[in-house]
C-alpha cells in the first residue's frame, strides 16, 4: 500500500500582517458612514486630539477625533451628549482594535437641519440671489453705518469697538432684532427692511457671535435671504466665527468671517486715512519744495542775464559806437574808391584835353561862324577865320588856298 500525499501545511501570518489585512477589509467594506450614539469616556489628549467611545443600549466602539478634523467643533464633546459622527470605520493596528475615526461631528438632530440648510442654499443658488454680478461693492466713505443684531449681542460691543476705533465720525444707527430663537429669522428680515425704509445709512452690517447650527439657525431662513437680496443698502454679512457658514453669507455683498471683520469692512481707518493724507502732505511739499528750488533756479540764471538801465544804455553806446566804426570805415573805403575811380577818369580825360594838344604846337582853326575847320575845302580868298593857340589866339585872312587831299579810306 502506497503511502498517502503529504498534506500542505497552512501559510503562517504574523499578528502585524493579520490586523493589516483586517483593516484593509474593514475599509474596504464600510467606507464613510454616519453613526449616531451618546458619547461617553471623552478625553482630548496634549495634541488636540480626541478620544471618546460612542454607544447606545447595546454596543459601544471607540473613536478618535484628530487636531484637524477637531479645530472644527462647534461646541466641547462631553459625556452623555447625544451626537452624530461622520467617521470611516477602521482598526488600530498596533493593538487590534476596531474603531472610528471621526472627521465630523454635530449634536443629534442636525442632520434635518442640514438637509434643510443644503436644499434652501441649491434652491436660491438656482434663482441666482448669490450671484456674483448682483452684489455692489461697499462705499469707501460711508456718511453712516447701520447695524442689525440684538442689543443684547456680545457681537454688537465688539463691532461699536471697532467702529469708534476705526471711523468715530461716522453716526451708527442700530436696527435691534432677535438673532436666536422662534421668529428671529422674520425679525431679522424687518429690520433689514426698516433700514431701507429710512434710509439713514449706506452700509449694514448684519452680525451675530458664534455658536451651533441651531443657534445661527435664524441667518438661514429663507425670509432673511430675500430681504437681504432686496435690500436698497449694502450688506455685509459678519455671523458667527471664520467657519461658519449661513444662507446670509451667500447673499450678502460681502462675507466677513466675524462681526469684528465687518466693521472693518464697513468702515474706512481713520487712522489709516490720517497716515495717507499725512504721507501724501510731505510728497505735496517735497514736490513743491523741488519745484521752488527748481524756480528759484531758474530766476537765479534768468536774473543774471537782466542787465540794468545803466547797463544796458552802456551796451548800447557800445552797440552804437561799433556800428559807427563800421560806418566810418566802410564810408572811407567808398572814398577811397571812388578817389581812385575819379583819379583815373581824370588821368583818361588829360589824354582827351585839347589844351594838351595845343601845346603839342597843335591849333584849332574856326570859320566866321565859329565852326572848327578840319579841311580846306569850301575855303575861298579873302575868308576870314579864328585860330586857337596853346596861349593865345589870332585872326587870320585865307590868301591862298590848298586842295584838300581825299580822306584816308576806312
Amino acid at each position: 500500500m502506497s503511502a498517502p500525499f503529504p498534506r500542505e501545511k497552512p501559510p503562517v501570518v504574523s499578528v502585524t500582517e493579520l490586523n493589516a489585512r483586517a483593516r484593509e477589509l474593514l475599509e474596504g467594506a464600510f467606507g464613510t458612514l454616519w453613526v449616531a450614539g451618546e458619547l461617553s469616556n471623552v478625553k482630548q489628549a496634549a495634541s488636540g486630539h480626541w478620544y471618546f467611545a460612542l454607544k447606545d443600549a447595546s454596543a459601544s466602539v471607540d473613536c478618535a477625533m484628530f487636531r484637524g478634523r477637531a479645530q472644527f467643533l462647534e461646541f466641547r464633546p462631553e459625556n452623555g451628549q447625544q451626537v452624530e459622527v461622520r467617521g470611516r470605520v477602521t482598526l488600530y493596528e498596533p493593538r487590534g482594535s476596531y474603531q472610528l475615526v471621526v472627521e465630523e461631528l454635530r449634536a443629534a438632530g442636525l442632520g434635518a437641519l442640514y438637509e434643510a440648510f443644503e436644499k434652501l442654499k441649491a434652491k436660491l443658488e438656482a434663482e441666482g440671489l448669490f450671484d456674483a454680478g448682483r452684489k455692489r461693492a461697499l462705499p469707501a466713505f460711508p456718511k453712516a453705518i447701520g447695524i442689525v443684531t440684538s442689543p443684547a449681542a456680545a457681537a454688537l460691543r465688539d463691532v461699536l469697538t471697532t467702529l469708534a476705533r476705526r471711523a468715530p465720525m461716522i453716526p451708527v444707527f442700530l436696527y435691534p432684532a432677535p438673532v436666536q430663537g422662534e421668529g428671529a429669522g422674520a425679525r431679522i428680515a424687518a429690520a433689514i427692511e426698516t433700514a431701507n425704509a429710512r434710509a439713514e445709512c449706506e452700509v449694514l452690517v448684519l452680525c451675530r457671535g458664534g455658536g451651533s447650527l441651531e443657534d445661527l439657525w435664524a441667518f438661514n431662513e429663507e425670509v432673511v435671504a430675500r430681504s437681504i437680496a432686496a435690500s436698497h443698502i449694502p450688506v455685509v454679512s459678519g455671523v458667527g466665527h471664520e467657519t461658519d457658514f449661513t444662507i446670509a453669507d451667500f447673499a450678502s455683498d460681502l462675507r466677513a468671517p466675524t462681526p469684528t471683520a465687518a466693521a472693518a469692512a464697513a468702515a474706512p481707518d481713520r487712522a489709516a486715512l490720517l497716515e495717507s493724507a499725512s504721507a501724501f502732505g510731505r510728497r505735496l511739499a517735497r514736490d513743491s519744495r523741488h519745484r521752488m528750488e527748481t524756480l528759484w533756479q531758474r530766476l537765479d540764471s534768468a536774473s543774471r542775464r537782466l542787465l540794468t538801465p545803466a547797463e544796458r544804455l552802456a551796451r548800447h553806446r557800445e552797440s552804437l559806437a561799433s556800428q559807427a566804426r563800421r560806418i566810418r570805415h566802410a564810408v572811407a573805403n567808398q572814398l577811397a574808391l571812388r578817389r581812385a575811380h575819379l583819379e583815373a577818369r581824370a588821368r583818361a580825360l588829360l589824354h582827351l584835353d585839347p589844351t594838351r594838344v595845343l601845346a603839342r604846337g597843335y591849333a584849332i582853326v574856326r570859320d566866321a561862324g565859329g565852326a572848327i575847320r578840319h579841311s580846306s575845302a569850301g575855303l575861298i580868298p579873302g575868308a576870314r577865320l579864328a585860330i586857337d593857340f596853346s596861349r593865345g589866339g589870332a585872326e587870320a585872312e585865307v590868301t591862298q588856298v590848298r586842295e584838300a587831299s581825299p580822306d584816308p579810306p576806312k
